[in-house]
């Protein structure tokens, strides 16, 4: 029979809950054991070496090694759907969730982070329109996931480095929430030459609507008087993404 183990003093702030709560009945050399193996999969093997629940069973193990973190890994990605949807949920969601706490929800959310980090950097080391994969990649990490409609513009300089990724805002993208001449406005304020428009479908498709259309080739519009070229409009979704440019609609 399994007893509570009390954590020492140093310890305690690395458990959200009491160190057995769901504790794996095979006893703590089978729950070693088990992550040895995951640990050696992940450093020796590729992307695929562990599967979605398995990546969030050790993350969570390394803040709380007596637990069995697999239930709780299983269960977020029953909750959230994918990999993808557990690191990009709310916070307090992920906090709130059965068998989680504070502690296991920033070993989550530390990682989404650390992944928008590496992705915004990887586009910033180079001409977006010469590592358009890598442009595609960041935004889909950043946005594929929102269950909000987040409009972005992102200003680059005469050799097409990016100069600013600016939130524009959140909501339907129409020309009540879109302004043509504010968008234009801002480029001529951070000297860029060129923007791409970027926004999301929470539906995931990223198929786009008329008024995508019509106020991209207003922005369009408004930056030829000044010089200034709107490349593409990207929309971004689950389902995966849409050029509006490769479509012959700007």
């Amino acid at each position: 029979m399994l007893h509570a183990v009390k954590p020492m003093p140093e310890e305690a702030g690395l458990f959200d809950e009491p160190p057995d709560a769901g504790a794996t009945a095979q006893g703590p050399d089978h729950a070693a054991g088990h992550r040895a193996r995951l640990r050696k999969r992940m450093l020796t093997g590729g992307i695929d070496a562990l599967a979605d629940h398995e990546v969030i069973e050790y993350l969570l193990a390394l803040g709380r090694p007596r637990i069995d973190t697999k239930p709780i890994a299983h269960s977020l990605i029953a909750r959230f759907g994918s990999l993808a949807g557990v690191l990009d949920a709310d916070a307090k969601a992920l906090e709130n969730h059965p068998g989680m706490g504070e502690t296991s929800a920033a070993a989550l959310k530390i990682v989404a982070l650390a992944a928008r980090r590496l992705a915004r950097t990887r586009v910033q080391e180079q001409p977006v329109l010469g590592s358009w994969q890598a442009l595609i990649d960041y935004l889909t990490i950043d946005m594929a996931n929102l269950h909000v409609e987040r409009v972005r513009v992102l200003y680059l300089n005469t050799q097409n480095r990016l100069i600013l990724d600016h939130h524009l805002g959140d909501g339907s993208i129409d020309e009540a929430a879109v302004h043509p001449r504010e968008v234009v406005k801002k480029a001529l304020d951070v000297g860029a030459s060129a923007l791409i428009l970027v926004h999301n479908h929470p539906s995931g498709s990223p198929q786009p609507s008329r008024a995508d259309i019509q106020i991209t080739n207003r922005i369009a519009e408004a930056g030829r008087h000044l010089g200034i070229t709107v490349h593409d409009h990207l929309i971004i979704g689950r389902e995966g993404h849409v050029s509006l440019k490769a479509q012959g609609l700007i």
